[in-house]
């Protein structure tokens, strides 16, 4: 019953609409009723949860101070959300089916599935496909060093003659551009805490850490979209 409760908040939340404010940057929601039933199925305060999306609480230095967001900000507040509950309830569900289905009796068989296809290229490449993309390759490499580049090795140390091949296409400087220190994803979270960061702010941040600097990040070209950027995968 809670898993169908939290699904119907979450739908509910996603209703949302908002209204920015004339006088200053902020926003009000639009309209209560949605919120309001989100909230009923979460079990939370409503007026302590719009206050949270409208106003958060943010750690700046030692302090704490609520940042005023505008009705952008908090519509990706709000999609975070959404999707930040729905991957729990995800995780619930796939608990409870392995518990369900998990017996005590010897296990002499096994079934692995591995996605290896790599980075995957659409016509519009969200956030999540990004960590789509990061956990292929991670997998790969993995997949890669384990089976082959090792495997190879055992064969040298058992004097099999033996022409090594190299498993090329290494992925390893891309993975770093997106996660190592000041990559993609550290940059990005500090832009999230930045009282007036933006796309803009984020996209230009990027270029003047990595263009030029990173061989595996390029800056998109004049005529592409205007808050694109390229990471080279091969």
């Amino acid at each position: 019953r809670k898993i169908f409760k939290f699904t119907a908040g979450v739908l509910h939340l996603g209703n949302t609409t908002l209204k920015s404010n004339k006088r200053d940057e902020g926003c009000t929601i639009d309209d209560a009723q949605w919120i309001d039933k989100a909230c009923h199925m979460f079990g939370v305060n409503a007026v302590e949860m719009t206050k949270a999306l409208i106003k958060p609480r943010i750690k700046v230095g030692s302090e704490y101070v609520h940042k005023g967001q505008n009705a952008g900000q908090v519509k990706y507040s709000i999609n975070a959300l959404c999707k930040s509950i729905f991957e729990k309830l995800f995780k619930l569900v796939l608990d409870m089916c392995n518990e369900t289905l998990e017996t005590k009796l010897r296990k002499n068989f096994f079934i692995g599935v591995l996605d290896i296809a790599g980075f995957e290229i659409f016509e519009f490449n969200s956030f999540e496909q990004l960590c789509i993309n990061l956990t292929n390759e991670k997998i790969q490499q993995f997949f890669n060093h384990h089976m082959f580049t090792l495997e190879q090795e055992e064969y040298r140390k058992e004097g099999i003659k033996w022409d090594f091949i190299d498993f090329g296409l290494d992925l390893e400087p891309t993975i770093e551009l997106i996660e190592r220190n000041m990559g993609v994803f550290a940059v990005m979270d500090e832009e999230c805490i930045m009282p007036k960061a933006n796309d803009q702010t984020f996209l230009t941040k990027l270029i003047n850490t990595h263009n030029g600097k990173h061989p595996k990040f390029l800056k998109p070209p004049a005529k592409s979209e205007p808050l694109d950027i390229l990471a080279s995968a091969y």
